[in-house]
């Protein structure tokens, strides 16, 4: 595959990175206005890092787009000449929607909305993707990218805000509740790098059970809980200080706060 990463930040590193992992990339162009902090992916073979965006989707069949949503329209402006028919679009812009990509440059273009998180550079990202009617055609192709760095799964457009709540800020809410059990060990004497150790494949364990098994979270919950035992004591005082309705809050206030950016922009 001849890919163009459009906007070579955080995410499209990220990105950048599962594919070469993945070893699917026959070429790769990473764009970027300040290119030479990327200076050091010039060591990779086939890759080639510019500030000229025509030039690297010319040479590409593949361009996935990762820059800011208030750069994404102008962008698309400057790029659309060089556009083909042959092209596949991915965009993984938060708030972009289809239609929008189409008022600049039309609607005979395979265009594909995607939503990776940053986990994807370790290729455990979970993707949800759509589609406008021709990309629907190539979703095959898009389906085999982000399967190779992770897991994708193809949902309706109206569902992309929510999906992007869930899994791409839902990194962050993990993170946070792993930094909480580290500190919690810490409290209970371990030292901070061996209680984040066992804060992080103590998750691990528990979603790969979930995963592996397809069995319901509270399923194995009873398996490890006993009449007055220590663990439903534990769980009992974390729901009377508010952990699920906390959680589910702060889904649902990040929820309505990306709509908010959506409609703005």
């Amino acid at each position: 595959m001849k890919i163009a990463i459009i906007g070579a930040g955080n995410l499209g590193l990220s990105i950048a990175k599962g594919l070469i992992s993945s070893k699917i990339v026959e070429t790769l162009f990473l764009t970027k206005r300040n290119y030479k902090n990327l200076v050091k992916w010039n060591d990779f073979q086939n890759i080639t890092i510019t500030n000229d965006n025509k030039k690297a989707i010319i040479n590409s069949e593949i361009i996935i787009f990762t820059v800011q949503p208030n750069q994404f329209e102008s962008i698309l402006e400057d790029i659309k000449d060089v556009l083909t028919t042959k092209h596949l679009l991915i965009s993984a812009i938060t708030g972009f929607k289809i239609n929008r990509i189409e008022s600049v440059i039309g609607p005979n273009h395979f265009i594909i909305r995607s939503m990776p998180n940053t986990a994807i550079s370790v290729r455990k990202s979970m993707t949800c993707m759509t589609s406008n009617l021709l990309g629907f055609e190539k979703i095959n192709i898009a389906t085999k990218i982000f399967n190779a760095l992770g897991k994708c799964i193809i949902i309706e457009e109206e569902h992309m805000q929510a999906a992007t709540v869930i899994c791409a800020s839902g990194i962050a809410f993990w993170m946070r509740l792993i930094r909480a059990n580290t500190q919690g060990g810490v409290q209970l004497g371990f030292d901070a790098d061996k209680a984040l150790e066992m804060s992080i494949y103590t998750a691990l364990g528990a979603a790969s059970l979930l995963k592996d098994k397809k069995t319901h979270p509270e399923k194995e919950i009873d398996k490890v809980t006993t009449p007055k035992g220590c663990t439903i004591s534990g769980l009992n005082e974390m729901e009377h200080q508010g952990l699920s309705s906390s959680i589910i809050k702060g889904i649902v206030k990040s929820f309505e706060k990306i709509n908010q950016i959506s409609s703005q922009s």
